[in-house]
């Protein structure tokens, strides 16, 4: 069987996108099931294509990124830290790739710098490049400001150090299968982070609505040890 035309591959990749299943692509397009089947898999196998191997398009940071951290050398990284007393130690992080004809793929993370590493991750998610502004927007938007382009390297840095310096204090990446879809988006990163985590180099628990505060808590008792980590657990209304 043939890779089908340009227009077919193209036509049955938008349907996909919009959520169709093959035997409802197969009668919107008029063709066959069973070739339909194999265009949708020939497209899947182009979408999973090592996404290290990708060029970055756009890579951002959330404004304020940097409060409360220490950071060895690296001026060219943009740095705006907001007020450390007021600071959450969550930093948002995307990383866009070139998927090819016209579209990137997009992968996203919520970083607690100063505990959990990880929180939430996004994608890999395959758009329109068109469509890349409003998914910046849209991701960012939380945090009040326009976010910070910045070098990948300081992505990497930022989200695999965290994910480390938690790992340092027993904790794992929120989802861990969602980050190990997402981690190759971040491209290899040898070298030690130059970020030094928690606030002011010592871990700070900040309760989120979905956290379990004892069992963290308690953890942090045994990794870092009583009198060494600060937190704080809102008190219900």
């Amino acid at each position: 069987m043939d890779g089908g035309t340009g227009e077919e591959l193209e036509r049955v990749r938008e349907l996909r996108e919009r959520g169709l299943t093959p035997k409802e692509i197969a009668r919107a397009v008029g063709l066959p099931p069973a070739r339909v089947t194999h265009l949708v898999r020939k497209i899947a196998a182009a979408e999973t294509v090592d996404s290290t191997q990708r060029p970055v398009v756009e890579c951002w940071v959330s404004p304020g990124w940097s409060a409360g951290l220490t950071v060895t050398g690296h001026p060219e990284w943009p740095a705006e830290p907001a007020e450390e007393e007021t600071s959450s130690g969550l930093v948002g992080v995307l990383v866009a790739r070139e998927a090819g004809r016209s579209r990137v793929s997009v992968c996203a993370w919520l970083v607690d710098v100063y505990c959990l590493g990880v929180k939430n991750d996004l994608g890999p998610k395959v758009e329109y490049r068109s469509s890349l502004p409003k998914t910046v927007h849209d991701f960012f938007a939380v945090f009040g400001e326009r976010p910070a382009a910045a070098p990948l390297e300081l992505a990497q840095h930022l989200v695999l150090g965290a994910v480390e310096y938690a790992r340092s204090l027993g904790f794992e990446p929120a989802a861990e299968a969602d980050f190990a879809a997402t981690r190759g988006h971040l491209g290899s990163c040898k070298r030690p982070s130059a970020i030094r985590f928690g606030r002011d180099g010592k871990p700070f628990f900040i309760a989120g609505p979905h956290d379990d505060a004892v069992r963290i808590v308690r953890q942090l008792q045994r990794s870092a040890g009583a009198g060494n980590f600060d937190y704080v657990i809102g008190m219900p209304e």
